[in-house]
């Protein structure tokens, strides 16, 4: 899941997003409307956590922008104003959740992956394939009925490669889906990722690797 936090109070933007890589979500961060409009047209979000008063578009106008764009972007607005009267003028500008400050962190947590289910196109199914199935919406991942125990990148590098199968999905494409703007391109993070992987789901190995290609599961 990636998501994009829009808020101009730096220091709360970073602990919301820190909070929500923690979780295992792909977080970007902005702090004007400007920049905000700008990655939503460089880059595919699920959820955008956005705060209302923003410099140089503000976040009403931002909001009609978003839900107004082909490619649904679920939108949360989390802002001081608060009043039913806020929910309500919120909700109309198109937001699909709105949340007050100051808030329950869990909360948002819960709200932000309950947003990305109800999303049109996300995925509301088990992926399968050569003995592993993979369920989003319990985060579970088995081989063979047998529970996995795997940290939050692994289950995400799995889901984006069985949603993918059987077609490959290179390190670059991985680290557009699972990691964010703030990883290094030139760093093994993927490698190393997929092969702690390949340990856990045991043999016989299901991930397949061709050197300039990429990944996918194979069976």
């Amino acid at each position: 899941m990636r998501v994009l936090v829009v808020e101009d109070a730096r220091p709360l933007a970073e602990i919301v997003a820190e909070g929500l890589r923690d979780q295992g979500m792909a977080v970007d961060v902005v702090h004007d409307g400007i920049e905000a409009a700008v990655r939503l047209d460089a880059h595919a979000y699920d959820v955008v956590v956005l705060d209302r008063d923003l410099p140089g578009i503000h976040g009403d106008a931002l909001c009609r922008m978003i839900t107004a764009r082909d490619d649904r972007v679920m939108v949360l607005m989390l802002t001081a104003a608060g009043t039913p009267g806020d929910r309500v003028s919120g909700l109309v500008l198109g937001a699909d959740d709105y949340l007050a400050k100051p808030f329950h962190f869990p909360e948002l947590v819960l709200r932000v992956r309950a947003l990305a289910r109800r999303r049109p196109t996300a995925p509301a199914r088990v992926l399968r394939a050569a003995g592993l199935a993979l369920d989003p919406m319990r985060r579970t991942a088995t081989r063979d009925g047998v529970l996995l125990a795997l940290s939050v990148k692994e289950f995400a590098v799995l889901e984006a490669l069985l949603d993918a199968a059987p077609a490959f999905l290179s390190a670059e494409d991985l680290l557009e889906r699972v990691w964010d703007e703030n990883a290094d391109p030139f760093t093994n993070t993927v490698a190393v990722t997929i092969s702690r992987l390949r340990r856990k789901l045991g043999a016989p190995a299901v991930i397949t690797t061709v050197p300039g290609v990429g990944y996918r599961v194979a069976g």
